[in-house]
């Protein structure tokens, strides 16, 4: 069977013009406040890798940061535009840097370094990625170009799915899912909306409704649902790729569903060249 990706950029154009409040902006700010606590950005260089619907990037730009963004899905920067307009308007002069392409191609990395504020080092002082890295289809490569791109005594902030016994199924899932017809895609949506719903309530004994992130419910099923290529790692295996390059996990916020994102932030060790 032929392994189709899954459209992104369309989920959050969608996501963006019929879901996206003042109010869950506001709450993707703070959980980014928060994820990135202790760390100064005003003035600092900033990356986000597959910025998606963009608030994470805008909420950087608004933070005082230096803020580059990319995203493998050209609509992303559209979307990213239309968000900046309706809901940063501290933001309307500025022009946020973007490279549309995949972190595991060598000329989009390379393309990266040439946009980085800090052309001494050309890398960046904090590298974000959140739940990315896991759906390019090689995922332990994309979090080394990614780690390549933080500079030495930055940080590299990403989240990955966990590995659970349910994650080959879940593969199967979102690989017919992504060989269907439109039809059968909506009645998947139909069957494990309830179930994903129920599975929610039961772990985490609260409504599936509240949102963390800014994030809707519908949506975040047809994301996971359609997620696909999709990779996993356990909190060890995320460490052991990254202590060799020289990081130190410096926090980690575990994930509140077996399946869910672990968040990790990391610090590069390496010492700045004098």
């Amino acid at each position: 069977m032929e392994k189709r990706q899954f459209d992104f950029g369309h989920n959050w154009k969608v996501f963006s013009e019929h879901a996206l409040t003042a109010a869950r902006v506001k709450q993707a700010k703070e959980h980014f406040d928060e994820l990135l606590s202790g760390i100064d950005l005003h003035n600092r260089s900033f990356l986000d890798i597959g910025f998606g619907q963009g608030l994470t990037l805008l909420a950087a730009a608004s933070m005082g940061a230096n803020a580059v963004g990319c995203d493998i899905n050209p609509v992303c920067t559209d979307v990213l535009r239309q968000n900046q307009k309706d809901y940063f308007p501290e933001l309307s002069e500025c022009i946020i840097p973007i490279v549309v392409g995949s972190i595991l191609d060598d000329d989009v990395v390379e393309s990266l370094r040439n946009k980085s504020p800090n052309q001494m080092s050309r890398a960046y002082d904090i590298v974000h990625s959140w739940g990315v890295l896991h759906h390019t289809g090689q995922m332990q490569r994309a979090i080394r170009n990614a780690a390549s791109l933080v500079g030495p005594g930055g940080h590299l902030v990403i989240a990955i799915y966990a590995s659970h016994w349910s994650s080959g199924a879940w593969t199967a899932i979102k690989r017919l899912y992504n060989n269907s017809s439109a039809g059968i895609q909506r009645l998947m949506i139909a069957v494990l909306w309830p179930v994903i719903y129920i599975a929610k309530w039961l772990v985490t004994r609260r409504n599936p409704l509240w949102q963390s992130r800014g994030m809707d419910f519908y949506y975040d099923v047809v994301d996971w649902v359609g997620g696909y290529p999709y990779e996993y790692a356990t909190i060890e295996e995320v460490k052991n790729l990254l202590n060799p390059l020289g990081f130190r996990l410096e926090r980690i916020i575990p994930t509140t569903v077996p399946t869910g994102c672990n968040e990790f932030v990391f610090k590069s060790e390496r010492r700045r060249s004098m």
